[in-house]
């Protein structure tokens, strides 16, 4: 069964188990795309790579009827300094959760490891991209400290002028990391990384954010119920004019 709130533009849906959060968010997300294809050319999408993520990737690549030979992917953020072949690395990720699953129009990935030699010349060749496909639907998730991509409280900019940037991560963001899995100690996890801004996430037509578990409660409450401002970045999800947030029981437990 699933609940479904509105506060302010931001619809809210929430599910009593993950399973069923993820499979109802793959369910809207889909029918998004169809609707973008009927009446444009290609669909251009943002993923997020995060465990939070797995069960609604998974029921994405099963959906049934989606032309993904007429949709362009991308992805919002990669670790600067791993060996191309990480399995921490986002763009790794979403290529065994999703990219390599299913026939995408194309896949355009982050380079960690070209940034690691020229960060700003990585960031103003994803922009090129952003700029001449200009983003449709972006599925996204919401980190422990209120986070969207990597726009950690202390760098967020809700008004940023650049679409893609170099940015130091803070501890609670690094630490979320260890917490998910992903690595097995804070000294393993990367410091820097390179993240779209906030805006470059916004511009999207349409947004569906999924947020899983109880270690997001505190950030959910804050998303909602807090001030929209950069202390919680995914705050900014209330004033986006078609956003839809997916919770499961225990991430929506403080609410």
């Amino acid at each position: 069964m699933t609940r479904i709130l509105n506060l302010q533009q931001l619809r809210v849906k929430i599910s009593d188990t993950r399973a069923e959060m993820g499979c109802g968010a793959a369910d809207d997300i889909a029918e998004a795309i169809r609707e973008v294809l009927s009446h444009k050319e290609v669909c251009n999408m943002i993923f997020a790579a995060a465990p939070s993520q797995n069960e609604m990737l998974a029921a994405l690549a099963a959906q049934p009827d989606i032309e993904w030979e007429r949709v362009n992917a991308f992805h919002m953020d990669e670790y600067i300094g791993l060996a191309p072949d990480a399995p921490q690395g986002f763009a790794n990720f979403l290529r065994e959760a999703l990219f390599d699953k299913v026939p995408f129009r194309s896949v355009n990935c982050l380079d960690g490891a070209a940034a690691t030699a020229d960060a700003a010349g990585e960031c103003a060749r994803y922009s090129a991209l952003l700029c001449r496909e200009p983003v449709d639907i972006t599925c996204m998730g919401i980190g422990e400290n209120g986070h969207i991509a990597f726009n950690d409280p202390p760098v967020a900019d809700f008004d940023d002028p650049e679409l893609v940037k170099l940015v130091a991560l803070d501890e609670v963001c690094r630490s979320q990391q260890v917490h998910d899995g992903c690595f097995a100690s804070l000294d393993e996890v990367p410091t820097h990384a390179l993240t779209l801004t906030v805006p470059a996430l916004m511009n999207a037509a349409r947004v569906f954010c999924v947020v899983p578990a109880a270690t997001k409660a505190g950030a959910v409450r804050d998303t909602m119920l807090g001030e929209v401002s950069t202390a919680c970045p995914a705050s900014i999800l209330r004033r986006h004019k078609d956003a839809t947030l997916y919770l499961d029981q225990d991430s929506a437990s403080l609410l």
